[in-house]
């Protein structure tokens, strides 16, 4: 386990024994809702985790460095901003999914640009966008958030780049 895990598994675990100590009623069913909420995502979690693991069984490394690597250039950028789009995984379970795809061959601005459009897109919300916010405001939010999700991927990207 590295030291982020330590420290945040320490924090967590301090925020628990400070919750009793101060009621441990309302610490008794906080901890009865988390486990709730666990449960409740388990099933989804395992999913994507199994599918992902799939997904990377049957795709070889050199294939996902050909199509998102840094040979690929802006096209694959595009091509996993674009998939980070149009799925829909909890923004948790991207980060070891992501450090697939870097141990894989893809570039870390492709990996951003991953992550970026997963957070700030929303296609299986834009039904209810367009109904809430009318379809004009709907999809300028998210094209706009495409398009600023793609910046943000080539800043990191080029800031990792004189970093490393």
């Amino acid at each position: 386990m590295n030291i982020t895990a330590i420290i945040i598994n320490v924090i967590a675990l301090a925020a628990i024994l400070v919750a009793f100590k101060k009621d441990r009623e309302l610490g008794i069913q906080s901890l009865k809702i988390a486990a709730r909420s666990f449960i409740k995502i388990l099933p989804m979690t395992l999913i994507i985790i199994l599918l992902i693991g799939l997904l990377l069984g049957f795709i070889p490394p050199e294939q996902i460095s050909r199509f998102v690597g840094e040979q690929s250039g802006f096209g694959g950028i595009l091509l996993v901003g674009i998939v980070g789009a149009i799925m829909h995984i909890p923004a948790i379970l991207s980060f070891p999914l992501a450090a697939s795809f870097l141990e894989s061959g893809a570039s870390i601005t492709a990996v951003a640009a991953f992550i970026t459009t997963l957070t700030m897109i929303g296609t299986i919300t834009l039904p209810l966008e367009i109904k809430e916010l009318g379809k004009e405001i709907a999809l300028l939010r998210n094209g706009m958030s495409f398009i600023i999700a793609i910046v943000i991927a080539l800043m990191v990207g080029a800031s990792m780049e004189t970093i490393l």
